[in-house]
């Protein structure tokens, strides 16, 4: 991803979250700027077309909604933020493959887990791709949780099986 993607994430964003839980060009800008690294864009003939933000963390750990990306020395989690396909790309697997492309990242980094929040009933989606339900969080990450302000599940997957 690049700075001249923003207005085509922040579409694609809009095109695709109920409005509780969209996060403003700011935020977008930040986590770019924090994890350059795992922030992706697909395209297609149109331009961009799907997105996905991921970033170094622990375990058990929940970004709130417009929350920063914060490094952890010890991270053992690949945790992806934001992964969103424009409806002209649906059904052409690009979301699919960008997570699976950040999670050979996180191979090479050595991360044991990733792990991610599930919003607008997306649990399918994520199950497929090898994420199980994570309910153990303590009440700090549970707040974080919470702060979606709709259902959101927290979901995760060993990397090591």
């Amino acid at each position: 991803m690049q700075e001249r993607d923003i207005p085509a994430v922040l579409a694609i964003q809009e095109q695709s979250y109920a409005a509780e839980v969209l996060e403003d060009e700011a935020v977008i800008r930040s986590r770019l700027a924090t994890f350059p690294q795992l922030a992706w864009v697909a395209e297609d003939d149109e331009g961009v077309c799907a997105y996905l933000f991921a970033y170094h963390s622990r375990l058990g750990k929940v970004t709130p909604l417009d929350g920063e990306f914060c490094t952890d020395g010890e991270a053992d989690c690949l945790y992806l933020h934001d992964l969103a396909v424009a409806g002209r790309a649906a059904g052409r697997g690009i979301g699919p493959a960008l997570v699976r492309h950040n999670l050979q990242q996180a191979g090479a980094a050595q991360l044991r887990y990733s792990a991610l929040v599930s919003v607008q009933d997306s649990t399918g989606f994520w199950s497929r791709l090898g994420y199980e339900a994570h309910d153990e969080l303590d009440p700090p990450q549970a707040g974080n949780l919470a702060s979606y302000q709709i259902p959101a599940v927290y979901m995760v997957r060993d990397l090591h099986q």
